[in-house]
């Protein structure tokens, strides 16, 4: 039997020339914290200023068998729980003995089920399964089962679009015109904002339906930022647009509040990216208040509780579709499921470009949609052409 054990863990902070960033005025977006009227931005902030380097943050675990599982870019927030928790107890570790791992570290510390914790677990769970992709040169999704598509579909979101009207109509008929299956535009109003803020959401919603048409997929996020009674108006004012889904609506320990919105409006809801694992997920399909789960493998606890969290979800015939955060992570996922399990991912079209600007082959979409990844693991790389330098984090 074949036995790699774990030698090393390291974090590798990458920096170069920061790229471009998008172009046009950052949005303002609603909030939980936008209630308060001192932390309430401006309805439209100038365009960000390029700072002058960027940097990245990749996980590198490295085993006496000479291969390595790499993954990233890792959230800073993941990085101390990394090297100060974990990075100690996974050295000796059987680097194939993925699921063991897995639970040895949400055992290790009474925390580990939510947060920054479940975050560094994440990212050690992904790195680990592009580490056994590599040992027996496959992608992440022929491990998990193999594929169900040859390409996976993609729906595009918004967020950092400007939401000034001619803006919106521009970027809603460019994005539909690029293939994507659905957009998904973003709120920067809430209940503290009054009827004029109420006013400026039904309005967003409008835009984007007249520009798109009757029928193609339009969604739209709270950000956990409304109460219910703002949602119950806004939807009443919608109703004939027929969104495909409202989400977020609320903070994710809400789930009676989630519960009561759909019952009394019909309006299909989703949440899921701050659900960390299978029992914070199911009294929301219990109770049938969500249409979709969102949940992100660089929050949850990666691939492998994405995958556990996907079967729980098709039991209750509720979809999944992967916050798209961790990108690299939810592809395979996704296209090693069913697609009524896991119908498409997200894109976040202004975010993702900068996000892997380091890496030699980025996912990058065409035509609305993904082809698989075929190098083995996750088929992360360094282009060493935009790296001026390095610094390695090590416990």
């Amino acid at each position: 039997m074949r036995t790699i054990k774990i030698t090393a863990v390291d974090i590798e902070v990458v920096t170069g020339a920061h790229p471009e960033p998008p172009e046009g005025g950052r949005q303002k977006q609603v909030r939980p914290i936008t209630l308060y009227p001192e932390h309430r931005p401006p309805m439209q902030q100038p365009p960000a200023d390029r700072p002058a380097e960027l940097s990245s943050l990749y996980l590198r675990i490295s085993t006496d068998h000479g291969i390595s599982g790499y993954y990233g870019p890792i959230d800073y927030e993941a990085a101390w729980p990394i090297l100060d928790r974990y990075a100690d107890f996974l050295v000796g570790q059987d680097a194939l003995a993925g699921t063991i791992i897995w639970d040895k570290l949400e055992r290790l510390d009474r925390h580990a089920r939510h947060g920054h914790l479940k975050i560094a677990i994440s990212a050690i769970d992904n790195a680990l399964w592009d580490l056994r992709g590599k040992v027996y040169e496959a992608p992440v999704w022929q491990l998990l089962g193999g594929a169900s598509r040859d390409r996976i579909p993609a729906y595009v979101s918004t967020l950092g679009t400007s939401l000034e009207p001619e803006t919106v109509a521009a970027t809603a008929a460019e994005l539909k015109a690029a293939g994507f299956d659905g957009q998904k535009w973003f709120f920067a109003d809430g209940p503290g904002d009054g009827p004029d803020g109420l006013s400026r959401t039904v309005e967003l919603a409008r835009a984007v339906r007249q520009t798109v048409g009757p029928d193609f997929p339009i969604m739209f996020d709270a950000f956990m930022g409304w109460d219910l009674a703002f949602a119950r108006a806004w939807i009443e004012r919608v109703r004939d647009l027929r969104p495909t889904w409202l989400e977020e609506v609320f903070l994710p320990n809400r789930v009676d509040a989630f519960v009561e919105l759909h019952r009394s409006t019909g309006q299909p809801l989703s949440a899921g990216e701050h659900l960390y694992d299978r029992p914070d997920v199911l009294p929301f399909l219990q109770s049938g208040a969500l249409s979709i789960l969102q949940c992100d493998p660089e929050w949850c606890g990666g691939v492998t509780e994405l995958v556990r969290i996907c079967a729980l979800a098709d039991s209750f015939t509720v979809p999944v579709i992967p916050h798209g955060h961790g990108l690299h992570a939810a592809l395979h996922v996704v296209a090693s499921q069913s697609p009524a399990t896991c119908p498409k991912v997200e894109y976040l079209y202004r975010i993702m470009p900068n996000r892997h600007h380091f890496e030699k082959h980025p996912l990058v979409p065409e035509g609305g949609s993904f082809a698989l990844p075929r190098r083995p693991g996750f088929g992360i790389e360094l282009d060493e052409s935009k790296i001026t330098g390095r610094e390695l984090l090590r416990r």
